[in-house]
């Protein structure tokens, strides 16, 4: 989920006041920093910008496709492939982008400034702005990136493994096409009610299969109803120390040439710092090299928000 830390959040809102273009903006989103938010000094680049998500407890999602795709490649050259010798970009930051170690409270407001976020998306922003655990919504750019992940696999059937207030799933539902549908899972009710009402305000609820129960029993339940293969999209953004089961789950669930998208993995930055030895950091340590070393998908882990891994089955 999002990841901007409290300071650069504040900044960022003082830069907009005053600014013409900026009173029909809506304000920057809540900062998703969790329980240890306070990181001003870490710069907002591709590895420490993002501020981890807490969305530890067992939130779940499912949902059933069947979208046309792109027979997998078989060549083991693309540089998202794992071949066998396991090629790693490990050599140092020889030609790291600019951007990484540049992304100012005034560039990212720039950026926000530049995203397309529907008003019923900054609607729900900003209530769940008011909530606990606020922090775990996701950003309006990382919104928008997974509504045009949507338009561009053709997604027909959808899945989400993590639901909270419902932002990432309502960004997915519309872009969905008409018969398109999203099953959507969270065992949290109070959060889930928040979803669905927006859901129904957007004119989307129709689409969406929302289950509250713990996830891996409505994985489960999902491959005993629509079998191995049935979804084109999946979003994991749940409990980090269950991210291997439920990836197994939407490999499963997932069709050839489908995506699944998993949340978190850049995790503040933590993930990089081999001193922090919490068990969610340790976990999605773990995750990122079991991933990366997985023939079974195509990989490429995005800073966007707070890290996304995009895995393309093979």
């Amino acid at each position: 989920m999002h990841g901007r830390c409290v300071g650069r959040q504040a900044a960022a809102v003082r830069a907009l006041v005053g600014a013409t273009a900026a009173a029909q903006r809506p304000p920057l989103p809540t900062p998703r920093c969790g329980p240890h938010a306070a990181r001003p000094s870490t710069p907002a680049g591709v590895c420490c910008s993002a501020a981890a998500s807490g969305r530890d407890s067992e939130f779940s999602s499912s949902g059933g496709g069947g979208g046309a795709a792109a027979a997998p490649s078989s060549s083991g050259s693309s540089f998202s492939s794992a071949p066998a010798g396991l090629e790693r970009a490990d050599s140092g930051p020889l030609n790291k982008q600019v951007i990484a170690g540049n992304m100012t409270d005034r560039l990212y407001t720039y950026l926000l400034a530049h995203t397309r976020e529907p008003p019923i998306l900054r609607r729900l922003r900003e209530e769940t702005a008011g909530m606990h655990g606020a922090q775990m919504q996701i950003s309006p750019e990382q919104g928008q990136f997974m509504g045009l992940l949507t338009e561009l696999l053709g997604v027909r059937r959808a899945l989400e493994v993590g639901v909270f207030t419902g932002y990432s799933s309502l960004a997915v539902a519309m872009a969905l096409p008409p018969d398109g549908r999203l099953v959507a899972l969270d065992k949290d009710a109070k959060s889930m009610e928040v979803a669905r009402r927006y859901w129904r305000e957007a004119g989307v609820g129709h689409k969406v299969d929302s289950r509250l129960a713990p996830a891996d029993e409505s994985l489960a339940a999902l491959l005993a109803e629509h079998g191995p293969g049935s979804f084109d999209f999946a979003f994991i953004d749940a409990d980090k120390r269950a991210y291997p089961r439920y990836f197994e789950a939407c490999l499963q669930l997932v069709r050839p040439g489908g995506l699944i998208a998993v949340d978190n993995v850049l995790f503040y930055g933590k993930v990089a710092d081999e001193q922090v030895q919490d068990k969610a950091t340790v976990a999605l340590r773990e995750f990122n090299s079991s991933v990366l070393s997985d023939p079974r998908v195509s990989l490429s882990i995005v800073p966007v928000g707070d890290g996304m891994a995009l895995c393309r089955k093979r």
